[in-house]
């Protein structure tokens, strides 16, 4: 839990702080994968509501990055990559932060309810919960497997969107939750072989410190293996197709290439060359949901338009 003394604020908080609190950037993959999943579903939302229903779900993943930082800013403080963050930076305190997650949680949820159901505004919910308390406050420092159990949380946008229009869940709900599922691991653990000491530093249990980076090979292979038939699967469902599975079967013969390149590589390979192979990696799994996600609302569009091929 953040021990961050009060007063280590270095100056008046700017609107940019109190955002960045709200972490943009994975608000913008959870707004995009929720968007998709209301979509592509097969029930139409009015406009407004869907512009509600994304509004709340944006909301609430930020409520969840800004109670992540307040909790985790003792160790914010300590990796390079997050030390400029508001809390550590003395920006912003802490128990703003505090406030700040608590009231966009209860907004969001309520508004969600209020728009569409209770199913989607209970899945927001649980996933505001679950990464704020299950991942972050309790298994975050607990266990190697940290990044599997926070890929949970990132992984149910697209299910929420798809409730929204629905208000069910379905086998095409859960194949998008278990592509980024599956997805979130190699993507973190590429990150943790090359970023090297940063979470050992912080005491963060990353499965490169615990286990050793022979063994985070291993898993990535493994995870990677287990990801492409979901993600390709989902091709031969209601919401797939041949745009999306031709565009799913090289991603993730890419995907799986790298992984492997990165399996059979040892520890003095990568130092010599920077770790190129692992980074390589990382940079291409950025890339690969946005491409899958934006593969299915290319289907939805040939749907829509009548080119229905399956």
């Amino acid at each position: 839990m953040t021990d961050v003394a009060p007063d280590a604020r270095t100056g008046e908080a700017q609107f940019g702080d109190y955002f960045a609190l709200l972490k943009p950037r994975v608000m913008s993959l959870v707004v995009f994968t929720a968007l998709v999943g209301l979509i592509v579903a097969p029930l139409p939302v009015h406009p407004f509501i869907g512009f509600v229903a994304i509004l709340c779900i944006a909301v609430g993943a930020g409520a969840s990055g800004a109670l992540n930082m307040w909790w985790d800013a003792d160790i914010d403080k300590v990796m390079k990559r997050t030390a400029k963050r508001p809390i550590p930076a003395g920006k912003v305190e802490p128990g703003e932060a505090l406030g700040v997650g608590l009231a966009l949680s209860g907004f969001s949820i309520v508004l969600l309810w209020l728009a569409t159901n209770a199913l989607a505004a209970g899945l927001l919910a649980f996933t505001i919960f679950f990464y704020a308390v299950v991942y972050s406050m309790w298994l975050k420092r607990a266990t190697p497997q940290n990044i599997v159990i926070g890929g949970a949380a990132g992984a149910f946008p697209p299910m929420i969107g798809w409730a929204v229009a629905t208000g069910g869940v379905s086998l095409e709900s859960a194949l998008m939750f278990a592509l980024i599922f599956m997805w979130t691991p190699p993507h973190f653990w590429a990150l943790a072989l090359f970023v090297r000491t940063d979470y050992g530093d912080a005491g963060v249990p990353m499965l490169t410190e615990t286990h050793g980076r022979r063994v985070t090979r291993h898993h990535i292979l493994a995870y990677t293996l287990l990801l492409v038939p979901v993600a390709v699967g989902i091709g031969f469902t209601s919401i797939g197709g041949p745009v999306y599975l031709a565009l799913s079967v090289a991603l993730n013969a890419r995907f799986l290439w790298g992984a492997w390149q990165v399996w059979r590589r040892d520890d003095a390979q990568a130092e010599a060359d920077n770790y190129a192979t692992e980074k390589w990696l990382f940079r291409i799994s950025l890339s690969y949901l946005f491409l899958h996600f934006g593969a299915l609302l290319v289907e939805a569009a040939l749907r829509a338009a009548g080119w229905s091929f399956f």
